[in-house]
């Protein structure tokens, strides 16, 4: 590894492994890998996916991956919701400081394939608490900071997720897609912070094969 802290991180079966700003450390992927606000997490498997669930809760939760910060990067994971509208809510969280200060990007299954043709326009979302949650952004900026997905995945089915963050820009892909359901400008000023998995309220979720890819 050369002096740009490279930092590899991968969710799958059998581990995790991970570095901090200071240096590689191998971790298992376990709940133990987690530091866990507002829900439970548990191990799951399914087929050749093993990661881990979030139970659901009022309001939202979020669990920290332990010792990593990510700044610019890419953020690559397998996510399962359901077809329940309004019980999932499924995501990411980044640029963390704490359980209620951090930017999300997250998924609403339900919308995906909706006939409601305002609901399918409300698929994917980003947000910044606890300055820009949803309704503010929605009310003051309808149609910027949340978009359709296509082509849209099975919504009680697993769907893979990549978020880059090149502040002030976020890019979101879904899928197999080649170009993004999503593109914001940063509504946070943080540099680096923390990284989670993200449930919304009322949701539980499952996440697997997590990569996170700093840029050099």
């Amino acid at each position: 590894m050369n002096g740009h802290m490279a930092v590899s991180l991968m969710l799958a079966a059998g581990g995790l492994c991970s570095a901090s700003r200071l240096g590689g450390q191998g971790k298992t992927l376990d709940p133990a890998s987690l530091e866990v606000f507002n829900r439970t997490a548990t191990s799951m498997k399914d087929g050749t996916r093993s990661g881990v669930h979030l139970s659901a809760s009022a309001d939202n939760g979020v669990a920290y991956l332990k010792g990593v910060e990510l700044g610019n990067g890419t953020i690559e994971l397998d996510i399962r919701g359901k077809d329940v509208q309004g019980q999932s809510f499924v995501g990411v969280a980044f640029h963390g400081v704490d359980d209620t200060t951090y930017d999300a990007v997250y998924l609403r299954p339900f919308n995906f394939k909706t006939d409601d043709s305002v609901r399918h326009k409300h698929a994917v979302q980003y947000v910044s608490h606890p300055s820009y949650p949803w309704q503010k952004l929605r009310a003051e900026h309808p149609g910027e900071y949340e978009q359709p997905v296509t082509p849209a995945p099975d919504p009680n089915g697993w769907f893979h997720v990549r978020v880059v963050v090149a502040s002030p820009k976020v890019s979101v892909f879904v899928a197999d897609a080649t170009e993004p359901s999503l593109v914001v400008s940063q509504l946070s000023h943080r540099a680096k912070g923390r990284v989670g998995l993200w449930v919304g309220n009322g949701s539980d979720g499952d996440f697997a094969n997590l990569k996170i890819v700093p840029k050099e």
